[in-house]
């Protein structure tokens, strides 16, 4: 058994990228980023009204007021799209529309509000300073800086910031081919007549979720009996086609845990079968290297979770989770923590990290965290209900109450 910060970084060590593609905008939100994106253009590409209204020069608006206007000669109109091919000559004016572009000798744009057209004139009733309401070419990037960086998850913001620079394709990360198979006997599926001495099968629908809330979807779904013949089966097709492979049961040390075995048959290298954390001592984690990928040699990940479901997501969580973030280029690997003030005493044997289930919550400017009620490892009322996970030191006893501790927040609430 491994102390799970060592366990943690076994896993990321063999954790690599598998390539980088180029993506259509339309398809590319929930993607990683793959390179820095730089610009090749200033933005904005040139000067633009940022309101409705008139271009002025500056020497024609002094001292303006409600009772003092400026009265100037309306001498065109430019809308957005336009080229600004008037020319604005001393005590003249001209229209201008939001987002069209600002003509030479135009210093400022008085906004609509303050302004009356009469005819072929307008008065002026506010005057503004040089550049007010003109939105200036590169304010925001200069040609050849870098706008966006490797690394950046691409959201609808990212996608109109790359449609804006004029990409019509970006290089994103590859994410994983992923397979789930689920062992046990007892396993039926929801929706089916519950017997004495079957249960649901809920832990491939709660891991499917948690990938998915990653963006990843290519995912294969199988569920298989306690049998060694049939287990070997399915993971040899898994290693075939699949980036990672996470087993659910068969991992402990029981007369019908056959997954590490079979795993080891197809040449899988074990790296590791327990972790000392709680829930979710027994956890495989081995390697299988594939043939080159993309020209590179790219290993295959196995995870052997254990079958009680919240021990399989609290893994999923700690274990997996970094190694995925890692796999599609997140430039954060570990998940937020804080501090909190501890509600209530906790106590439990030394030698696991704990992750106890809770509630955090703000109060006034304290923030508190409650341990759920139902802390087993099968009962997933208590993770169902928890927005954090208190860590409880591997060698410590206790937690005392008013005590501050670490909490890491749940990306699911």
């Amino acid at each position: 058994m491994i102390p799970y910060n060592e366990a943690l970084s076994i896993i990321l060590a063999n954790s690599n990228q598998i390539g980088i593609k180029s993506l259509k905008l339309t398809k590319a939100t929930g993607y990683i980023l793959a390179e820095d994106i730089s610009t090749k253009y200033n933005i904005p590409f040139f000067d633009n009204s940022a309101v409705d209204g008139f271009g002025v020069r500056i020497s024609d608006i002094v001292n303006l007021s409600p009772e003092n206007p400026a009265k100037l000669r309306l001498i065109g109109t430019i809308q957005a799209g336009d080229l600004p091919n008037i020319k604005l000559l001393p005590k003249t004016t001209i229209k201008i529309l939001t987002g069209a572009p600002i003509p030479d000798d135009v210093e400022t744009v008085v906004m609509k509000e303050y302004t009356k057209e009469s005819g072929s004139y307008v008065y002026l009733y506010k005057g503004e300073d040089k550049w007010k309401n003109i939105r200036r070419e590169g304010e925001e990037f200069r040609i050849g800086s870098r706008v966006l960086s490797r690394g950046t998850l691409i959201t609808p913001p990212v996608i109109g910031l790359l449609a804006t620079l004029g990409c019509y394709k970006c290089p994103v990360y590859l994410k994983p081919k992923i397979s789930i198979i689920v062992t046990g006997n007892e396993l039926i599926k929801p929706g089916k007549k519950l017997s004495k001495g079957k249960i649901y099968e809920s832990n491939s629908y709660a891991l499917v979720s948690a990938f998915n809330e990653l963006g990843i979807y290519d995912l294969n779904v199988v569920s298989v009996k306690d049998d060694k013949k049939l287990i070997k089966k399915r993971l040899k097709k898994a290693l075939r086609s699949s980036d990672i492979i996470v087993t659910v049961g068969g991992i402990s040390v029981g007369d019908y845990d056959f997954v590490k075995d079979a795993a080891l048959s197809l040449g899988v290298q074990t790296l590791f079968t327990k972790v000392a954390i709680k829930p979710a001592k027994p956890n495989y984690f081995g390697t299988f290297t594939n043939k080159k990928r993309n020209k590179t040699q790219f290993k295959k990940l196995v995870f052997g979770l254990p079958g009680n479901p919240v021990s399989a997501l609290i893994s999923f969580q700690q274990l997996i989770k970094p190694a995925l973030l890692k796999i599609i280029g997140a430039r954060s690997l570990i998940p937020f923590k804080t501090k909190a003030t501890l509600t209530e005493t906790l106590s439990k044997k030394p030698g696991r990290l704990e992750f106890v289930r809770g509630i955090l919550e703000q109060k006034n400017s304290d923030l508190l965290v409650q341990p759920t009620k139902g802390q087993g490892s099968h009962m997933l009322g208590g993770i169902a209900n928890a927005n954090c996970l208190i860590y409880f030191p591997q060698e410590q006893k206790s937690l005392a109450k008013g005590e501050k501790v670490n909490v890491e927040l749940l990306s699911w609430n």
